[in-house]
């Protein structure tokens, strides 16, 4: 999981790349990036850590033109700790092209043996943007007929893209002396949103981002979702064109986005997080009326803060009163996307501090997004324990995650997930809750889906084991448990 954002303006898009890099930054928290197109010369600024402590004056005065794109990063792929791993990537031909990328490439061994063998083409990172990136360069280069660029041969290279890769990816690109290309995987594994507004002088300005948010704080209408397969083409003037470049194209999007990933004032495939994470609360109180019959529940708390939502609706559901009985540090990032496990025990105390005077004596149900490694939710009981809690339970508004998440989520052994191999009463007993709730598969995509015609099936291989794109086998996911590290 990554946030990308590419604009074309009508004037200079640094303070535009970097607003929406900072509205993005829930997305990834490892580094940072931004390049502009002035003329035929990129300019780019790309570093480790978060938006607001790393660009300075000097960066913003360097970074001219009125077509860019930025990217924060949450590792997936690669290392981390690397900065030269930091996006934007750069390849000088054809033309120049610089690209930021959300989502997995999963068949990342056999587009390396490609690209060296076949394309002749040198990698120097782990990365798998830099892989998508030549794989765009190389068919682009094959696509070109004359000197200039058009919009078939871009159109052309992204199909054979299209044919080369798997995974989930929504890109953007920046070609010098032409404008931005966006583009989408088949499947719409990950989301990339279009907006349009027009500039005092009447121009068209275009922006692409990976949510609504950055649309609606910018001032742009939101125009629609990139399809799934689809390519964009906006000039440096503004004019677009786009065009769906694979036959093989269905959508859907990421079940996590609406649990975790995405902020709740974001609307992404037509759902609102918010509405969705409401709907979570409703179909999970169903699940404690039937789960816990006779159990006393003195008040319903949020793990603050994207399991809010479906707390409050839970609690009204079930008629029990709702306390805030954590207050948040809004200065530490989320714990979740931290690298390392370690890392993740000693932010959750640093994040997270509990007020005794709504925890002593009482009988509490502590409602989250979700319970993934565990290593949250442990802690957080224990606050609750040590807060004066008479009893604690724990409710997940997401069912229990089993299995490897390859499309863009760091989740790659399964061993390190709290449910693999577990009963929810074992897992409850690791926990230290005297109960524990999970929703159920068939409850979350009743709520995130609910009166939807668009969107009718979610991808949520994390909870079922079921891979929608590329071909993900045993081997597979063994290499990736064997390679990868969270």
């Amino acid at each position: 999981m990554c946030g990308i954002v590419g604009i074309v303006s009508s004037d200079h898009v640094n303070q535009q790349i970097y607003d929406s890099l900072l509205l993005l930054q829930h997305r990834g928290q490892d580094s940072t990036g931004i390049a502009t197109l002035e003329g035929d010369h990129f300019h780019t600024v790309k570093m480790k850590g978060q938006v607001r402590e790393g660009y300075r004056t000097r960066d913003m005065r360097m970074l001219m033109g009125n077509v860019g794109l930025g990217h924060v990063r949450y590792a997936t792929k690669g290392d981390a700790a690397r900065e030269e791993e930091a996006q934007p990537f750069y390849v000088g031909a054809p033309y120049g092209i610089i690209l930021v990328h959300n989502g997995n490439l999963t068949n990342t061994r056999e587009l390396t043996a490609e690209l060296y063998n076949v394309d002749r083409r040198h990698l120097n990172t782990h990365s798998d943007t830099e892989l998508l990136l030549n794989v765009l360069a190389n068919e682009l280069q094959s696509s070109i007929s004359g000197l200039s660029l058009d919009a078939e041969q871009v159109f052309e290279a992204v199909t054979r893209l299209h044919e080369r890769v798997e995974g989930s990816y929504a890109a953007i690109a920046l070609i010098a002396g032409y404008g931005l290309v966006a583009f989408r995987d088949p499947n719409g594994i990950r989301p990339l949103v279009l907006g349009h507004r027009l500039s005092e002088t009447g121009q068209d300005e275009w922006v692409v981002a990976s949510e609504s948010l950055v649309l609606e704080s910018g001032g742009y209408r939101i125009v629609r979702d990139v399809e799934p397969g689809e390519t964009i083409l906006i000039s440096a003037d503004g004019n677009m064109v786009s065009r769906k470049c694979t036959p093989n194209s269905q959508l859907v999007p990421c079940a996590f986005e609406y649990i975790y990933l995405a902020r709740p004032d974001s609307v992404l495939s037509g759902i609102s997080v918010y509405d969705a994470r409401l709907r979570m609360g409703d179909v999970l109180a169903e699940r404690i009326r039937e789960e816990l019959p006779g159990v006393n529940i003195d008040v319903v708390m949020p793990i603050p803060d994207s399991g809010r939502p479906s707390a409050m609706q839970l609690a009204r559901n079930l008629g029990i009163e709702y306390r805030e009985g954590f207050f948040k540090n809004r200065y530490v990032g989320r714990t979740f996307i931290m690298p390392g496990q370690s890392v993740r025990k000693r932010s959750v105390r640093q994040k997270l501090n509990a007020m005794h005077i709504e925890f002593k004596g009482k009988d509490v149900l502590l409602v989250d997004d979700s319970i993934v490694r565990g290593t949250t939710s442990r802690e957080i009981v224990e606050m609750a324990r040590a807060a004066g809690a008479r009893s604690v339970i724990f409710a997940s508004a997401a069912p229990p995650v089993l299995f490897p998440h390859v499309y863009g989520i760091n989740m790659p052994s399964r061993e390190e997930l709290i449910a693999h191999g577990r009963t929810p009463a074992e897992i409850a007993a690791e926990l230290g809750a005297d109960h524990l709730i999970y929703q159920t598969v068939e409850g979350m995509n009743r709520a995130i889906l609910a009166g939807q015609t668009e969107v009718t099936k979610l991808e949520e291989s994390c909870f079922t084991g079921e891979y929608i794109a590329g071909n993900i086998d045993a081997e597979y996911l063994a290499w990736v448990e064997a390679t990868q590290t969270s």
